[in-house]
């Protein structure tokens, strides 16, 4: 289907997204459920990063993460020894990628939405993602993520909210990129807030409502600054939220994010293919596109585009597509439509089998 003014709605692959139910054995099972998918990481990880930096960074991260107590901590550990992969232990914790995410009210339906598309240079994300069905003290929630990955970038949780991570520009100490990375790597090793991803797995884990959700996102300390997309159940649930490491700035609902701040005034380095473009695409097409993926164009689709969502916690929607090399490599997974009848099971839904 294509859609005036926006792109093709069409897909060919046939490699398929896994959904799977880990809700009472936690995200470290993917490794077992999901093990070609694993390999195939371990393999693009070897190719793009060097082993003995990331040997180098995992017991650096590994100090970090037992000094602070996070919560997260044994299960990192887990996914290191069980993969013996360098770079398992700090991976966990990167935080090297450009999105653009719009939240509004759904122009076809109840509810809010989320479009979200998440940029990695890392090859191979796009074609090996996975939805896992995760449980917490407030309920399940779907997870849009990877074997050996712990913590939540991309969720929706039905009948309570969606919500994803932006990563917001390098702060600006010198002319050089690169010597600026290294002061605020300094700055995040001092830190012992919680790392944004291990945040908003918290989230979902313990917030029942929008509004809970909201006020955690912006009274939480992180350890670094991060922009969260937060999507609820009614039309006017929906916000960005601007964080600094103890500051808050909130953009109501209908809004959109890339990768440059918005309200906070701060010397910085550019993030990811033109922010501002991805984001004024966003804002053009957020509020009139069907579900779907015809508004995965240029800017907002460039070399480091992994994935495309859609989700509507009200309706139980979401969508995921994989791509790499600006092409789809995924058939598009439709939650509802994975279990035949049309409605998600958010209780107890049954294991399917493992597909790899």
């Amino acid at each position: 289907m294509r859609e005036p003014g926006y792109g093709a709605d069409q897909t060919s692959p046939t490699l398929e997204i896994p959904y799977f139910d880990i809700s009472s054995d936690g995200p470290v099972e993917l490794i077992d459920r999901a093990p070609e998918r694993m390999a195939s990481l371990e393999a693009a990880i070897r190719r793009q990063y060097s082993g003995l930096l990331l040997r180098l960074g995992d017991r650096a991260t590994a100090r970090w993460l037992a000094r602070n107590g996070n919560p997260y901590h044994r299960e990192i550990l887990e996914v290191a020894a069980r993969t013996r992969l360098p770079g398992a232990v700090l991976l966990n914790l990167s935080y090297e990628w450009g999105c653009t995410t719009g939240v509004g009210a759904d122009p076809f339906g109840a509810g809010s939405r989320m479009l979200r598309s998440l940029d990695w240079p890392l090859q191979g994300i796009g074609a090996n993602v996975v939805v896992a069905r995760e449980t917490g003290n407030a309920g399940s929630f779907m997870n849009v993520t990877w074997p050996g990955f712990i913590g939540v970038l991309t969720a929706m949780a039905p009948g309570r909210f969606s919500a994803a991570i932006n990563q917001p520009p390098l702060r600006r100490y010198s002319g050089r990129s690169w010597f600026d990375w290294a002061i605020n790597r300094t700055h995040f090793w001092r830190r012992s807030s919680l790392p944004p991803s291990h945040l908003l797995r918290r989230v979902f884990e313990e917030c029942r409502t929008y509004a809970e959700a909201r006020e955690m996102l912006i009274r939480t300390p992180v350890c670094i600054p991060v922009f969260f997309a937060l999507s609820g159940v009614d039309e006017g649930d929906g916000c960005v939220i601007e964080r600094l490491e103890h500051h808050a700035r909130v953009h109501e609902a209908p809004t959109s994010i890339s990768n440059h701040w918005l309200d906070f005034d701060i010397a910085s380095h550019s993030r990811g293919t033109d922010s501002v473009g991805r984001r004024a695409l966003m804002e053009a097409c957020r509020d009139e596109v069907p579900d779907g993926f015809s508004w995965v164009l240029p800017p907002i689709l460039n070399s480091h585009t992994r994935l495309a969502v859609v989700a509507n916690a009200a309706r139980e929607t979401l969508l995921v597509r994989g791509i790499e090399r600006e092409t789809p490599v995924t058939a598009d997974f439709n939650l509802q439509a994975h279990f035949g009848d049309g409605k998600t099971r958010t209780t107890s839904p049954p294991k399917p089998a493992t597909q790899a």
